[in-house]
């Protein structure tokens, strides 16, 4: 591996850029624009043919519906995909304006009938229907979804406007935020960096004062014209939301959210009140843990995700993160290496952070016509050990996402956010176990630590500041008034300090208060819970593997091919383990937090470090 202390470094990721040609040659592809007027033309032929019809018609209209969907996901997603490469892109930000809104329109006003009438019938017309045609007994799971939102569904004439607003809606104002953030660039040390650039900067350098700075320098370049606009495009999000959830009649914010995942309320709370009381003060622990190493009483913000002084600070290559992540899931599954080994052979993988480009890293598993499914990797990769595990982590959503498409079809194969989480979170624990294994090996104590306090660092940023971030949106969501940046810097510093501790009992608190303004997931709203949900689901599953054995990896499988088709405890009774027992949630931590902590403080002691 090659040193370099530069943020603007050579991996070999550089000409890793995927090929969007499965879908289009280009803009001026003729294809493209035919497809939206057959995506119009399909819309039309829909309504006239099932509207008023499905007591018979259902089987054939699920089918029609999902020839459709495939279309329309081969036209949106090679736009969102080709401008996350190039947000600064004109022509390409036109057409995916200029197709959305087509695509949009004719969703509405030929569509929005299927699920009125779908709750409109009566529960033996369903089963009736279920037991004759093996189309609709297949799309049961999507049936029974949908009529749960029965008592929220308005007029028909109402959906219709409501869709043909949503290009207009809160997408518009992530999308242009996106566009924004991507601009955005951070002065340092007579280097000008990228967002990216700059958060890498505050994990991977191992100079404090140098970390310090590069958050005064982020903070503050957050703040002005881009936390105002932060905060305006929060506030319209949330009070569209407020408004659109009053009329349908959502109880809380969270209702809709927690519906669409399949989760009730009882179980939300119960992960919240679990990461709250008791994942935070194993934070906390840690952090102390951190800061003996790194020399310090107390910690700066700056020096959270700060690696310890004996880490490895070597560039790692795109081909050894790779070969890495590839030979950990080999390790666990050969089906699920073969399907990371097609992927990168079809190249669906982006890599290289480059200005201009989306930050952070994401993972689009998408049913192509024909029913062809395609998983494209996102990322930002600058050669660090968190960026392999970010490689294993979005690889995980692609293997999910190719089996439970070629298992489930077009309607039920994207599972809920909160279990979308589960191959990735399983990927990342198969990688950082096949590492550790290897470090143990050698005998190198300190390595093996530095491994295992930055996997920590990782699931205290997926499960506790996940959490911390999702108390931040009940705040804002529960607000009476309009918020304006500084009060909301005040409600993310007093979340922070309610999760991490007050001023100075483990961390000093200074240039945090315009860091909400870049978190992109606060414009699809309590999307964040389901980051910590996944962690820890897929913590007390993994946690199983061993009393398992064999039977372990094919009950696996399954769940990841049952796409949205099942709920929490379905998924997970084959494994013995029960998602609405509050102690679910509680054990979920001791088997991951708990017992890597156990693992880190033991070492740290041989090393002569105890807090």
């Amino acid at each position: 591996m090659e040193s370099s202390s530069d943020t603007q470094r050579t991996t070999g990721a550089e000409t890793v850029r995927w090929d969007l040609t499965c879908m289009y040659s280009g803009l001026e592809d003729p294809s493209l624009d035919a497809d939206v007027q057959t995506i119009e033309r399909l819309c039309r032929a829909f309504r006239d043919t099932h509207k008023g019809n499905l007591a018979t018609t259902l089987g054939r209209s699920l089918e029609d519906l999902a020839e459709i969907s495939m279309l329309q996901n081969k036209t949106m997603v090679y736009l969102f995909l080709w401008s996350s490469t190039d947000l600064n892109n004109g022509p390409v930000k036109a057409k995916m304006a200029e197709v959305e809104k087509k695509v949009a329109e004719a969703a509405a006003e030929y569509l929005t009938f299927h699920d009125i009438e779908i709750v409109a019938l009566d529960d033996a017309a369903l089963a009736s229907l279920a037991e004759n045609d093996p189309v609709v007994k297949k799309h049961l799971p999507l049936l029974e979804l949908t009529r749960v939102f029965k008592p929220h569904l308005l007029a028909e004439n109402v959906e219709i406007a409501l869709g043909k607003r949503s290009p207009f809606g809160p997408g518009a104002w992530a999308e242009f935020f996106d566009e924004a953030e991507a601009d955005l660039r951070f002065t340092i040390s007579d280097k000008v960096l990228t967002l990216t650039e700059i958060t890498h900067l505050l994990s991977d350098s191992l100079d404090p004062i140098e970390r310090a700075e590069a958050l005064r320098v982020l903070n503050d370049g957050l703040g002005g014209h881009f936390a105002k606009y932060s905060a305006q495009a929060l506030y319209m999000i949330a009070g569209a939301k407020e408004t659109e959830d009053r009329e349908r009649g959502f109880k809380h914010p969270m209702e809709s959210r927690n519906k669409s995942s399949r989760l009730p309320d009882a179980v939300v709370e119960s992960l919240h009140a679990a990461v709250n009381d008791v994942a935070a003060p194993l934070a906390q622990r840690y952090y102390r843990l951190k800061a003996a190493h790194l020399g310090m009483k107390t910690l700066k913000w700056s020096d959270r995700n700060a690696k310890m002084p004996f880490a490895d600070s070597t560039v790692v290559p795109w081909s050894e993160a790779v070969a890495t992540v590839l030979e950990a899931y080999r390790s666990f599954s050969p089906t699920l290496a073969g399907l990371i080994e097609r992927t990168i052979a079809d190249r669906r993988i982006d890599a290289p952070g480059v200005p201009g480009k989306r930050g952070g890293a994401y993972n689009y598993s998408v049913l192509l016509p024909w029913n062809k499914p395609a998983a494209f990797t996102f990322l930002n990769y600058l050669g660090s050990t968190r960026d392999v595990m970010t490689l294993a982590h979005e690889l995980g959503h692609g293997v999910h996402g190719l089996l439970a498409a070629e298992a489930q079809g077009a309607h039920m194969f994207h599972a809920p956010m909160v279990y979308a989480e589960t191959a990735s979170v399983f990927g990342e624990m198969t990688t950082f176990n096949y590492m550790k294994a290897r470090l143990a090996a050698t005998g190198d104590k300190k390595a093996l630590l530095a491994l295992i306090m930055g996997k920590l660092d990782d699931i205290m940023n997926t499960a506790v500041r996940q959490i911390s971030f999702s108390n931040f949106e009940r705040a804002v969501h529960g607000a009476k008034r309009k918020l304006s940046h500084e009060d909301l810097g005040a409600i993310w510093t007093d979340v922070t300090k309610k999760m991490y501790g007050k001023e100075g009992d483990v961390f000093t608190y200074e240039n945090i208060d315009n860091l909400w303004s870049y978190v992109g997931h606060f414009h699809n709203p309590f999307y964040v819970y389901a980051y910590a949900c996944g962690e820890l689901f897929t913590q007390s599953l993994y946690a199983k593997r061993a009393s398992l054995g064999d039977r372990f990896e094919p009950l696996y499988l399954d769940l990841l091919r049952a796409g949205s088709t099942k709920g929490a405890s379905e998924l997970l009774e084959p494994f013995g383990l029960d998602p609405t027992d509050p102690a679910f949630w509680v054990d979920g931590i001791n088997v991951s937090i708990g017992a890597m902590m156990s693992e880190a403080e033991a070492l740290s002691k041989e090393m002569g470090v105890q807090v």
